[in-house]
């Protein structure tokens, strides 16, 4: 996700973050049509530019009602600010929990001794060879 704002100048400009860098005028032609018609007047903007997809699962350690899934994914850009801040050839290495219920396994969503929830899985994912 990114955010922007509008600089009021001559001519516009938007600072992405959290790159930290500037989209000239000639970017601005890519950023408006992804944020629809209306601008806030001041403030933060978000725009969706990718999605996770998932590779591959690689690994499944269980032990009783406990298992940790290892599983390879990538960003998949949805625009041209996605295509341009990621790579969808890089592939990422996370592990999560899951729990075997009576109606079936569940990610664990709070931390396990043994396994992490899904959203620190993603955070602390590790960039791995395509």
């Amino acid at each position: 996700m990114i955010i922007g704002s509008e600089q009021k100048s001559v001519l516009p400009e938007w600072t992405l973050r959290p790159a930290g860098c500037i989209a000239h005028p000639l970017g601005v032609d890519t950023v408006k049509p992804l944020i629809g018609g209306s601008l806030p007047d001041n403030g933060p903007i978000a725009i969706e530019v990718a999605h996770r997809e998932l590779a591959a699962i690689t690994g499944i350690s269980k032990a009783g009602n406990f298992a940790d899934v290892e599983f390879t994914w990538r960003w998949v850009s949805i625009n041209p600010v996605g295509a341009a801040l990621y790579d969808s050839g890089v592939r990422y290495l996370s592990t999560v929990g899951f729990r075997s219920y009576d109606d079936g396994w569940r990610i664990v969503e709070q931390a396990i001794p043994s396994s992490q929830p899904m959203e620190d899985a993603l955070h602390n994912a590790q960039p791995i060879s395509p």
